[in-house]
């Protein structure tokens, strides 16, 4: 790395864009870390930044999302790819359908969190990635963690299945 130039803007390594990015990266890696992993369902997809880095990794990528402009966006995208309209308190996939089962934002917004986890955790093979986001303002509300406090966590994660 010591002997690459950039040449160019040097704000541009610092871009929203770039950072945004990065992160991304950081946490596909931390998801697929120590295990293999061959399918992910994405679960409240967004932009889609998480599943273009999945497909990326030459992951079968399904996604879920309640908006249908997202998913029209990511057919386009990942043409191979299982892509439904819903909501993640209802996933329709049987049990066991993917190695990995990413939620996005989706705790931040979900009104049953415990029944979001108890169908991600169903239909979840190996493994569970969740992220949970700091809150904005103006984004979908504050993270599981910032609502409940950690015995409640604890006792949720439980019920939904989880070790």
């Amino acid at each position: 790395m010591h002997e690459r130039r950039f040449e160019g803007d040097i704000s541009k390594l610092r871009s929203p864009e770039r950072v945004a990015r990065l992160e991304v990266e950081r946490v596909t890696d931390l998801c697929l870390e120590g295990v293999t992993i061959g399918s992910v369902l994405d679960v409240g997809m967004g932009s889609g930044l998480f599943t273009e880095s999945f497909f990326g990794r030459g992951l079968d990528i399904s996604g879920m999302d309640a908006n249908p402009e997202m998913l029209t966006a990511a057919r386009q995208f990942v043409p191979a790819g299982d892509f439904r309209e819903g909501i993640a308190e209802e996933i329709p996939y049987p049990d066991g359908s993917f190695d990995l089962v990413f939620l996005g934002l989706v705790l931040h917004e979900s009104d049953e969190p415990l029944k979001t986890l108890q169908e991600t955790h169903r239909v979840a093979r190996q493994r569970v990635g969740i992220l949970e986001w700091p809150y904005l303002k103006g984004s979908f509300g504050p993270p599981l963690v910032q609502r409940l406090n950690p015995e409640d966590l604890t006792t949720m994660f439980q019920k939904a299945g989880f070790r």
